[in-house]
């Protein structure tokens, strides 16, 4: 069943210099119990999408067009078009988040437990403080976490362990849908793997859905049944993650795939992407990557591509897309 349909989404934040163009006409689903990867490089929108989603915006950010359809289990609807009042019942029930660094949002003078305490009393005014510390101790076990520390202070947990109390508290009043932005950011590859691997492992058994935020591919191959990869506000390529790795059409994600380091195989040299993304006060007339890309041709620079279906689920916005086992060579600046 499909629990989320985003369609053609634009959220722009407004500046004295004009409009800063962040999510351009995102469009996606998310069917129950799945995972979405959305992956790029830092500045491309990715964190817009998901606050664009909750709702979770500045004062200088316009709605610019588009649609996030929800389905709560009793039929769909636009999250777009709710009041504030209504939209505050969707999020931490339908949708929760774990925000970037979530680890240090901690309150560090409150008990971690009395803070997921505090949530669930929020949300269901009903609840005794015993039921809601029952609950707590649950949500601590789920995560792997020593119930008899709901008691300590943020300053007594080491960082995977207050990764952990964030990710317990994104599941306090059971949402079928967590957006994870960057959720291991800051902790060492041991202990992120850990949660990555405690994360896949909560979203089988729950069957929630999960959409991953992360600029880093390994990651997000890690975790995630399909990939979307972003660039300066817009989705470039969409498929399942098999697919991505083994069959990447678009420059940029290969790019990207072959920036990171393989632990098998024969060594091969690193690809460095010349250049960085653009304004998106004034991003370029045709495809924004073409100033970066050494496929770009005059109509690369001149036109916009489509987001096209080149195969069944497979999405990209190319005039040049790569064939499978093509190489790609980026020049050096």
């Amino acid at each position: 069943m499909r629990v989320l349909s985003v369609k053609d989404l634009k959220m722009y934040y407004r500046t004295k210099m004009g409009y800063v163009k962040a999510v351009d006409g995102i469009s996606f689903d998310l069917d129950e119990g799945e995972s979405l990867g959305i992956v790029g490089e830092s500045g491309c929108g990715k964190t817009s999408v998901s606050m664009t989603i909750l709702r979770l915006l500045p004062d200088n950010a316009e709605f610019m067009g588009g649609h996030v359809f929800f389905n709560d289990g009793n039929g769909e609807v636009d999250l777009v078009t709710l009041p504030e009042s209504e939209m505050r019942k969707y999020r931490w029930k339908g949708i929760s988040m774990i925000f970037q660094a979530a680890m240090n949002s901690l309150n560090p003078v409150y008990r971690v437990g009395d803070q997921i305490v505090e949530a669930l009393l929020n949300h269901y005014p009903n609840m005794s403080i015993d039921k809601a510390r029952e609950k707590v101790a649950q949500l601590f076990r789920l995560v792997g976490l020593d119930p008899r520390r709901m008691d300590q202070y943020p300053h007594q947990y080491s960082g995977g362990m207050k990764q952990r109390a964030i990710i317990a508290m994104a599941l306090a009043c059971d949402p079928r849908i967590i957006i994870a932005d960057e959720p291991t950011t800051a902790l060492d590859v041991i202990v992120q793997d850990r949660i990555l691997k405690e994360m896949k492992k909560i979203q089988k058994r729950l069957n929630m859905s999960m959409i991953y935020i992360s600029h880093d591919i390994a990651v997000i191959a890690e975790v995630s049944d399909k990939i979307a990869v972003m660039y300066a506000g817009k989705f470039v390529e969409y498929a399942d993650s098999v697919t991505i790795f083994k069959k990447p059409a678009h420059p940029y994600t290969y790019g990207l795939m072959h920036a990171f380091p393989s632990v098998v195989g024969e060594k091969t040299e690193l690809a460095t992407i010349p250049g960085e993304p653009p304004d998106l006060l004034n991003p370029p007339k045709g495809c924004r990557f073409a100033p970066r890309c050494p496929r770009a041709t005059k109509e690369c620079l001149e036109k916009e591509p489509p987001y096209e279906e080149i195969e069944p689920g497979h999405f990209i916005a190319c005039f040049n897309p790569l064939k499978p086992g093509e190489v790609v060579t980026f020049d050096e600046e």
